[in-house]
Protein backbone atom coordinates (compact mmCIF):
# COMPACT_ATOMS: atom_id res chain seq x y z
CA UNK A 1 0.00 0.00 0.00
CA UNK A 2 1.40 3.36 -1.00
CA UNK A 3 2.32 5.60 1.89
CA UNK A 4 -0.10 8.50 2.22
CA UNK A 5 1.62 11.86 2.28
CA UNK A 6 0.33 14.43 4.70
CA UNK A 7 -1.15 17.45 2.97
CA UNK A 8 0.62 20.64 3.90
CA UNK A 9 -1.36 23.30 5.69
CA UNK A 10 -1.91 26.79 4.29
CA UNK A 11 0.59 28.06 6.86
CA UNK A 12 3.30 25.56 5.83
CA UNK A 13 2.89 26.32 2.13
CA UNK A 14 3.12 30.02 2.80
CA UNK A 15 6.16 29.62 5.02
CA UNK A 16 7.99 27.64 2.31
CA UNK A 17 7.16 30.27 -0.28
CA UNK A 18 8.17 33.11 2.04
CA UNK A 19 11.45 31.40 2.88
CA UNK A 20 12.50 31.72 -0.74
CA UNK A 21 12.89 35.44 -0.07
CA UNK A 22 15.56 34.72 2.51
CA UNK A 23 19.18 35.29 1.70
CA UNK A 24 19.19 38.87 0.55
CA UNK A 25 16.51 39.82 3.08
CA UNK A 26 16.82 39.27 6.84
CA UNK A 27 13.84 37.75 8.68
CA UNK A 28 13.50 41.00 10.65
CA UNK A 29 12.70 42.66 7.33
CA UNK A 30 10.89 40.01 5.35
CA UNK A 31 8.30 39.33 8.02
CA UNK A 32 6.88 42.75 7.14
CA UNK A 33 6.89 41.81 3.47
CA UNK A 34 4.94 38.60 4.07
CA UNK A 35 2.53 39.91 6.69
CA UNK A 36 1.95 43.09 4.70
CA UNK A 37 0.92 41.03 1.66
CA UNK A 38 -1.37 38.77 3.70
CA UNK A 39 -3.00 41.87 5.14
CA UNK A 40 -3.43 43.31 1.64
CA UNK A 41 -5.10 40.11 0.39
CA UNK A 42 -7.44 39.97 3.39
CA UNK A 43 -8.38 43.67 3.19
CA UNK A 44 -9.06 43.31 -0.53
CA UNK A 45 -11.23 40.20 -0.10
CA UNK A 46 -13.31 42.01 2.54
CA UNK A 47 -13.58 45.08 0.32
CA UNK A 48 -14.74 43.07 -2.73
CA UNK A 49 -17.28 41.19 -0.60
CA UNK A 50 -18.79 44.44 0.69
CA UNK A 51 -18.66 46.07 -2.74
CA UNK A 52 -20.73 43.21 -4.21
CA UNK A 53 -23.22 43.61 -1.35
CA UNK A 54 -23.64 47.32 -2.09
CA UNK A 55 -24.17 46.55 -5.80
CA UNK A 56 -26.71 43.82 -5.03
CA UNK A 57 -28.65 46.32 -2.91
CA UNK A 58 -28.72 48.85 -5.76
CA UNK A 59 -26.36 51.24 -4.00
CA UNK A 60 -24.11 51.76 -7.03
CA UNK A 61 -23.50 55.43 -6.24
CA UNK A 62 -21.88 54.52 -2.92
CA UNK A 63 -19.34 51.94 -4.11
CA UNK A 64 -16.46 54.45 -4.32
CA UNK A 65 -17.22 56.22 -1.03
CA UNK A 66 -14.88 55.18 1.84
CA UNK A 67 -17.50 55.95 4.53
CA UNK A 68 -19.80 53.21 3.26
CA UNK A 69 -17.03 50.67 3.89
CA UNK A 70 -15.54 52.06 7.09
CA UNK A 71 -18.94 52.13 8.85
CA UNK A 72 -19.04 48.35 8.38
CA UNK A 73 -15.44 47.79 9.60
CA UNK A 74 -14.25 47.29 6.02
CA UNK A 75 -11.21 49.15 4.69
CA UNK A 76 -11.75 51.13 1.49
CA UNK A 77 -9.34 50.30 -1.36
CA UNK A 78 -8.93 52.39 -4.48
CA UNK A 79 -8.44 50.52 -7.76
CA UNK A 80 -4.62 50.32 -7.65
CA UNK A 81 -4.73 49.00 -4.07
CA UNK A 82 -6.90 45.99 -4.81
CA UNK A 83 -5.48 42.49 -4.83
CA UNK A 84 -6.84 41.87 -8.35
CA UNK A 85 -4.70 44.76 -9.62
CA UNK A 86 -1.59 43.48 -7.80
CA UNK A 87 -2.01 39.95 -9.21
CA UNK A 88 -2.66 41.29 -12.71
CA UNK A 89 0.71 43.08 -12.53
CA UNK A 90 2.60 40.49 -10.44
CA UNK A 91 5.07 39.63 -13.24
CA UNK A 92 5.93 43.26 -14.00
CA UNK A 93 9.34 44.66 -13.06
CA UNK A 94 7.76 47.46 -11.03
CA UNK A 95 5.53 45.19 -8.92
CA UNK A 96 7.40 46.15 -5.71
CA UNK A 97 6.58 49.83 -6.31
CA UNK A 98 2.96 48.95 -7.06
CA UNK A 99 2.66 47.07 -3.74
CA UNK A 100 4.20 50.00 -1.84
CA UNK A 101 1.73 52.36 -3.53
CA UNK A 102 -1.19 50.07 -2.65
CA UNK A 103 -0.23 49.91 1.04
CA UNK A 104 0.39 53.66 1.17
CA UNK A 105 -3.02 54.41 -0.36
CA UNK A 106 -4.86 52.03 1.98
CA UNK A 107 -3.29 53.71 5.02
CA UNK A 108 -4.08 57.17 3.62
CA UNK A 109 -7.74 56.28 2.95
CA UNK A 110 -8.41 54.58 6.30
CA UNK A 111 -7.72 56.55 9.49
CA UNK A 112 -7.73 53.42 11.65
CA UNK A 113 -4.60 52.22 9.83
CA UNK A 114 -2.52 55.33 10.46
CA UNK A 115 1.07 54.20 11.08
CA UNK A 116 0.20 50.53 10.58
CA UNK A 117 1.44 49.39 7.19
CA UNK A 118 4.98 48.76 5.88
CA UNK A 119 6.42 51.97 4.42
CA UNK A 120 8.33 51.55 1.13
CA UNK A 121 9.59 48.11 2.22
CA UNK A 122 9.19 46.44 -1.13
CA UNK A 123 11.00 49.01 -3.28
CA UNK A 124 13.75 49.55 -0.71
CA UNK A 125 14.61 45.87 -0.21
CA UNK A 126 15.29 45.18 -3.88
CA UNK A 127 13.45 41.84 -3.79
CA UNK A 128 13.95 39.23 -6.48
CA UNK A 129 10.95 39.72 -8.81
CA UNK A 130 10.56 36.01 -9.58
CA UNK A 131 10.51 35.05 -5.89
CA UNK A 132 8.16 37.90 -5.00
CA UNK A 133 5.83 36.89 -7.85
CA UNK A 134 5.85 33.29 -6.61
CA UNK A 135 4.92 34.45 -3.10
CA UNK A 136 2.06 36.52 -4.52
CA UNK A 137 0.76 33.44 -6.37
CA UNK A 138 0.82 31.41 -3.14
CA UNK A 139 -1.01 34.09 -1.15
CA UNK A 140 -3.51 34.40 -4.01
CA UNK A 141 -4.64 30.83 -3.29
CA UNK A 142 -5.87 31.75 0.22
CA UNK A 143 -9.60 32.33 0.42
CA UNK A 144 -9.50 34.53 3.49
CA UNK A 145 -13.30 34.59 3.78
CA UNK A 146 -13.99 30.89 3.17
CA UNK A 147 -14.45 29.86 6.78
CA UNK A 148 -14.89 32.75 9.20
CA UNK A 149 -15.13 30.36 12.17
CA UNK A 150 -11.64 29.04 11.40
CA UNK A 151 -10.12 32.56 11.40
CA UNK A 152 -7.76 31.62 8.55
CA UNK A 153 -5.97 34.98 8.40
CA UNK A 154 -5.59 35.14 12.18
CA UNK A 155 -4.23 31.59 12.17
CA UNK A 156 -1.68 32.46 9.49
CA UNK A 157 -0.61 35.57 11.40
CA UNK A 158 -0.07 33.63 14.63
CA UNK A 159 1.90 30.94 12.79
CA UNK A 160 4.15 33.45 11.07
CA UNK A 161 4.76 35.56 14.16
CA UNK A 162 5.84 32.48 16.11
CA UNK A 163 8.08 31.24 13.26
CA UNK A 164 9.71 34.64 12.84
CA UNK A 165 10.33 34.87 16.59
CA UNK A 166 12.11 31.49 16.48
CA UNK A 167 14.05 32.42 13.33
CA UNK A 168 15.32 35.64 14.86
CA UNK A 169 16.50 33.88 18.00
CA UNK A 170 16.60 34.81 21.66
CA UNK A 171 16.68 38.53 22.29
CA UNK A 172 15.15 39.38 18.90
CA UNK A 173 11.73 37.81 19.27
CA UNK A 174 10.30 40.22 21.81
CA UNK A 175 7.40 40.97 19.50
CA UNK A 176 5.86 37.56 20.17
CA UNK A 177 4.81 35.77 23.38
CA UNK A 178 3.87 32.06 23.01
CA UNK A 179 0.10 31.65 22.80
CA UNK A 180 0.01 29.10 25.62
CA UNK A 181 1.47 31.64 28.06
CA UNK A 182 -0.91 34.38 26.93
CA UNK A 183 -3.86 31.99 27.29
CA UNK A 184 -2.76 31.13 30.83
CA UNK A 185 -2.67 34.81 31.84
CA UNK A 186 -6.09 35.42 30.27
CA UNK A 187 -7.60 32.44 32.11
CA UNK A 188 -6.09 33.64 35.39
CA UNK A 189 -7.20 37.27 35.31
CA UNK A 190 -10.41 36.79 33.25
CA UNK A 191 -10.57 40.09 31.31
CA UNK A 192 -14.35 40.15 30.70
CA UNK A 193 -15.25 43.82 30.99
CA UNK A 194 -13.35 47.11 31.34
CA UNK A 195 -9.98 48.50 30.26
CA UNK A 196 -7.16 46.17 29.20
CA UNK A 197 -3.59 47.51 29.05
CA UNK A 198 -0.23 46.14 27.93
CA UNK A 199 2.77 48.47 28.42
CA UNK A 200 5.03 46.38 26.13
CA UNK A 201 2.47 45.03 23.69
CA UNK A 202 4.74 43.65 20.96
CA UNK A 203 2.57 42.45 18.08
CA UNK A 204 -0.61 42.58 20.18
CA UNK A 205 -0.91 38.91 21.14
CA UNK A 206 -2.23 39.69 24.63
CA UNK A 207 -5.11 41.66 23.12
CA UNK A 208 -5.96 38.98 20.54
CA UNK A 209 -6.18 36.26 23.19
CA UNK A 210 -8.17 38.52 25.52
CA UNK A 211 -10.82 38.97 22.83
CA UNK A 212 -10.79 35.21 22.13
CA UNK A 213 -11.24 34.56 25.86
CA UNK A 214 -14.27 36.84 25.92
CA UNK A 215 -15.79 35.19 22.83
CA UNK A 216 -15.13 31.66 24.16
CA UNK A 217 -16.94 32.56 27.39
CA UNK A 218 -19.86 34.19 25.55
CA UNK A 219 -18.95 37.67 26.71
CA UNK A 220 -19.30 40.90 24.74
CA UNK A 221 -16.07 42.25 23.26
CA UNK A 222 -17.70 45.69 22.97
CA UNK A 223 -17.50 45.92 26.76
CA UNK A 224 -13.68 46.14 26.75
CA UNK A 225 -11.37 48.99 25.75
CA UNK A 226 -7.80 48.20 24.74
CA UNK A 227 -4.71 50.32 25.38
CA UNK A 228 -1.10 49.47 24.66
CA UNK A 229 2.35 50.78 23.92
CA UNK A 230 5.27 49.46 21.90
CA UNK A 231 8.82 50.79 21.66
CA UNK A 232 9.95 49.43 18.27
CA UNK A 233 8.41 51.10 15.25
CA UNK A 234 8.29 48.00 13.04
CA UNK A 235 6.68 45.96 15.84
CA UNK A 236 4.20 48.80 16.47
CA UNK A 237 3.15 48.41 12.82
CA UNK A 238 2.84 44.64 13.26
CA UNK A 239 0.55 45.14 16.24
CA UNK A 240 -1.70 47.57 14.38
CA UNK A 241 -1.94 45.18 11.41
CA UNK A 242 -2.49 42.15 13.65
CA UNK A 243 -5.40 43.88 15.41
CA UNK A 244 -6.83 45.43 12.24
CA UNK A 245 -7.29 42.10 10.46
CA UNK A 246 -9.35 40.91 13.42
CA UNK A 247 -11.45 44.06 13.66
CA UNK A 248 -10.08 44.84 17.13
CA UNK A 249 -10.06 48.55 18.02
CA UNK A 250 -7.14 49.63 20.18
CA UNK A 251 -5.35 52.77 21.29
CA UNK A 252 -1.62 52.07 20.92
CA UNK A 253 -0.65 55.71 21.28
CA UNK A 254 0.18 58.18 18.55
CA UNK A 255 3.50 56.50 17.79
CA UNK A 256 5.96 53.83 18.82
CA UNK A 257 7.58 55.09 22.02
CA UNK A 258 9.50 54.10 25.16
CA UNK A 259 6.97 53.39 27.93
CA UNK A 260 9.26 54.90 30.58
CA UNK A 261 10.46 58.04 28.78
CA UNK A 262 7.36 58.79 26.69
CA UNK A 263 4.31 57.25 28.36
CA UNK A 264 1.48 57.36 25.81
CA UNK A 265 -1.20 56.71 28.46
CA UNK A 266 -0.17 58.86 31.42
CA UNK A 267 -3.53 59.03 33.20
CA UNK A 268 -4.76 55.54 32.35
CA UNK A 269 -6.24 53.31 35.05
CA UNK A 270 -6.78 49.76 33.78
CA UNK A 271 -8.97 46.97 35.07
CA UNK A 272 -6.71 44.31 33.55
CA UNK A 273 -3.03 44.47 32.74
CA UNK A 274 -1.31 41.73 30.74
CA UNK A 275 2.37 42.05 29.89
CA UNK A 276 5.58 40.32 28.90
CA UNK A 277 8.08 43.19 29.16
CA UNK A 278 11.74 42.78 28.16
CA UNK A 279 13.73 40.98 30.89
CA UNK A 280 16.65 42.57 32.73
CA UNK A 281 17.02 45.73 30.62
CA UNK A 282 20.27 47.44 31.52
CA UNK A 283 20.85 51.21 31.41
CA UNK A 284 17.20 51.85 30.65
CA UNK A 285 17.50 55.35 32.10
CA UNK A 286 20.29 57.83 32.74
CA UNK A 287 21.63 58.31 36.29
CA UNK A 288 19.41 61.29 37.16
CA UNK A 289 16.61 60.57 34.71
CA UNK A 290 13.02 59.78 35.83
CA UNK A 291 13.93 60.10 39.52
CA UNK A 292 10.75 62.02 40.33
CA UNK A 293 8.46 60.05 38.05
CA UNK A 294 4.98 59.77 39.64
CA UNK A 295 4.84 56.06 38.79
CA UNK A 296 7.18 55.21 41.66
CA UNK A 297 6.07 57.82 44.13
CA UNK A 298 6.02 56.14 47.55
CA UNK A 299 8.48 53.45 46.44
CA UNK A 300 12.24 53.29 45.92
CA UNK A 301 13.35 54.66 42.56
CA UNK A 302 14.10 51.69 40.25
CA UNK A 303 17.84 51.29 39.58
CA UNK A 304 19.17 52.18 36.14
CA UNK A 305 21.04 48.85 36.06
CA UNK A 306 17.86 46.78 35.65
CA UNK A 307 14.36 47.77 34.48
CA UNK A 308 12.45 44.85 36.03
CA UNK A 309 11.38 46.81 39.11
CA UNK A 310 10.50 49.76 36.88
CA UNK A 311 8.13 47.58 34.86
CA UNK A 312 6.47 46.30 38.03
CA UNK A 313 5.92 49.83 39.36
CA UNK A 314 4.65 51.03 35.99
CA UNK A 315 2.08 48.21 36.05
CA UNK A 316 1.07 48.92 39.67
CA UNK A 317 0.62 52.63 38.89
CA UNK A 318 -1.74 51.84 36.01
CA UNK A 319 -4.10 49.56 37.94
CA UNK A 320 -7.57 50.78 38.84
CA UNK A 321 -8.73 50.36 42.45
CA UNK A 322 -9.88 46.76 41.86
CA UNK A 323 -7.60 46.10 38.90
CA UNK A 324 -5.82 42.78 38.29
CA UNK A 325 -2.46 42.23 36.56
CA UNK A 326 -0.82 39.15 35.08
CA UNK A 327 2.69 39.56 33.72
CA UNK A 328 5.91 37.66 33.05
CA UNK A 329 9.37 38.66 34.27
CA UNK A 330 12.71 37.02 34.95
CA UNK A 331 13.06 34.68 37.98
CA UNK A 332 14.91 37.20 40.11
CA UNK A 333 12.51 40.11 39.49
CA UNK A 334 11.02 39.97 43.00
CA UNK A 335 14.09 38.80 44.91
CA UNK A 336 16.95 40.67 43.23
CA UNK A 337 18.65 43.63 44.89
CA UNK A 338 17.49 47.00 43.64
Amino acid sequence: MAKQTKQKSIEENLWESANKLRGSVESAEYKHVVLGLIFLKFASDKFEEHRKKLLSEGKDKYIEMPDFYNMNNVFFLDEVSRWSYIIKNSKQNDIALKIDTALHNIEKNNKALKGALPDNYFSRLGLDITKLSSLLDTINEIDTLRDKAQDIVGRVYEYFLSKFALAEGKGKGEFYTPKSIVNLIAEMIEPYKGIIYDPACGSGGMFVQSIKFIENHHGNKKEVSIYGQEYTNTTYKLAKMNLAIRGISANLGEKAADTFRDDQHKDLKADFIMANPPFNQKDWRAENELKDDPRWRGYEVPPKSNANYGWILNIVSKLSENGVAGFILANGALSGRW
